[in-house]
């Protein structure tokens, strides 16, 4: 338990803050995980389709520090040469 308004405040703004990234990190995950299904599914045109809405799911966890730009840079990149072995 918070010991002082302060620290009560935290608490309330962290129970926020939780929900709001938990939201968002389902929604990137989804949408990953999406295309890792249409790439293993060899389905290159659903796959090519999914990949902007990848790259951008990508680039606002970044954005909002849910993952490093690094990591949102490899994981485009990754994904970027799965599609491509596609053919």
């Amino acid at each position: 338990m918070p010991n002082t308004k302060s620290a009560e405040k935290a608490l309330r703004q962290g129970k926020r803050r939780r929900v709001r990234n938990v939201r968002k990190s389902k929604a990137m995950k989804d949408v990953l995980k999406g295309l890792d299904r249409a790439i293993t599914a060899k389905n290159k045109t659903e796959a090519i389709k999914l990949f902007p809405a990848a790259q951008k799911a990508l680039d606002k966890s970044a954005k909002s520090n849910l993952i490093t730009k690094n990591t949102a840079s490899r994981r485009k990149s990754r994904l970027a040469a799965r599609l491509k072995k596609l053919g």
